[in-house]
């Protein structure tokens, strides 16, 4: 099997990819293989499916018609298990190999377990992949109790469906706050006592020592000695570049596959983006980003240059952007919400009614934003951060009202 692009994966900066590359080249032969046995869709649509709002088949981001319309040969079921650069070629799971002129990597990331002492052996739930979501909305069906390990975004999504659903649900964070990688604990306080209101018991600072099965569940035991017995356990710490089929195939990788800012790997013909990249980060370094807005935009980039777009535009680096609903309630986090020396901080708000502004400057600048249930477009936060506005002059109102602000400054900008 030969194709002239080859693209590895089948999400956001796999799709973005193919596009910008039909955009240049309407005839090569392109084929997207995805080791998932559904059409495209967003793994930011997962908890959606879990609660029930959202229909797995309702939920693609391109069906067979997309695929026809643009001459792309879409493979599910085709699972990489091997890179050979030196021949052009990579193996799949099922024995068949693939040719290719031009490869982008773009697998995505994979669930990353912690070292708990009897986690291999019970029965344990993940939420990354479409079938995760099934088998979780599933299984809370039968379950009257449920841990969540883990309180990032897809750890505190999963326990606010549990706990509508009428689950008895316990968070076990290590990290002193929950949501540690985009809010700081001021903030992060306000969240958890909205789950806690909501019938969430919200342990942070706890480490999880070990778990063993009863019955169709398990018990789990804490560092201080403290049980605690569930029908269900869903395991939420992270996440991690899935690059394990690169061993041995002389495509450099650290914590992901390392690219420059074209998101060319250190090997011709091979290209990374999204999840599975570590790309320049905007303050310096090589990151691992896994965001939506990256994966787009590193998936365009990628694409055009297989295509052989001479206009494309590189990198600029990884900002990190969320938005995260909570039980009726709005979360923002956009840029850094630690602060360095020499930064100037700006927080605001009436945390007793659960409203909260952190704003982070730096000479001028804005380096970060992060706001609960005090709207600020956040598209134009980033924006102001990726282009070094320099906020000197309406330092003042902006602090005030960022979102107004913001919308005044971009108004002229984007001119």
């Amino acid at each position: 099997m030969h194709s002239k692009y080859l693209i590895a994966g089948s999400s956001h900066a796999a799709l973005e990819a193919a596009t910008a590359i039909r955009l240049v080249d309407a005839d090569g032969v392109l084929t997207l293989l995805t080791q998932d046995a559904h059409f495209p869709y967003s793994p930011t649509i997962l908890p959606y499916v879990v609660s029930g709002r959202s229909q797995p088949d309702n939920v693609v981001l391109r069906g067979q018609a997309y695929f026809d319309d643009n001459a792309i040969a879409f493979m599910p079921d085709a699972t990489v298990v091997s890179v050979d650069p030196a021949q052009s070629s990579l193996r799949l799971a099922c024995g068949e190999t693939w040719q290719y002129d031009r490869l982008l990597i773009a697998t995505g990331a994979a669930p990353m377990l912690p070292p708990v002492r009897g986690l291999a052996d019970v029965p344990f739930h993940v939420l990354r992949s479409m079938d995760d979501a099934v088998n979780l909305r599933q299984a809370m069906g039968q379950a009257r109790s449920a841990i969540v390990l883990g309180a990032g975004l897809v750890g505190m999504h999963a326990a606010e469906n549990m706990a509508k659903a009428k689950i008895a649900v316990t968070v076990i964070e290590l990290q002193p706050h929950a949501l540690t990688g985009y809010f700081e604990p001021r903030a992060s306080a306000i969240i958890e006592r909205t789950f806690a209101r909501n019938g969430v018991r919200m342990l942070v600072g706890q480490t999880l020592r070990s778990v063993e099965r009863r019955g169709d569940g398990c018990l789990a035991t804490l560092a201080d000695g403290k049980t605690i017995a569930a029908d269900l356990l869903l395991v939420c710490t992270g996440v991690k570049p899935n690059i394990g089929f690169l061993d041995g195939s002389g495509i450099e990788v650290d914590t992901g596959i390392l690219v420059d800012d074209l998101m060319h790997a250190n090997l011709p013909n091979i290209w990374a983006a999204g999840d599975v990249a570590q790309a320049r980060g905007f303050w310096g370094g090589e990151v691992v980003n896994g965001i939506l807005p990256n994966a787009v935009e590193q998936g365009r980039i990628a694409g055009a240059g297989m295509a052989g777009d001479a206009g494309v535009t590189p990198f600029a680096g990884a900002v990190p952007l969320n938005t995260y609903s909570f039980f009726g309630q709005q979360a923002i986090s956009v840029g850094r919400s630690s602060s360095c020396d020499g930064f100037e901080i700006e927080d605001s708000g009436d945390e007793a009614n659960g409203v909260y502004r952190h704003i982070v400057l730096n000479d001028g600048r804005l380096i970060g934003i992060a706001t609960i249930n005090d709207f600020v477009d956040a598209g134009i936060m980033w924006q102001l951060i990726r282009r070094g506005t320099d906020l000197s002059a309406v330092k003042t109102e902006f602090i005030a009202n960022p979102q107004l602000t913001g919308r005044r400054l971009m108004s002229r900008i984007w001119r």
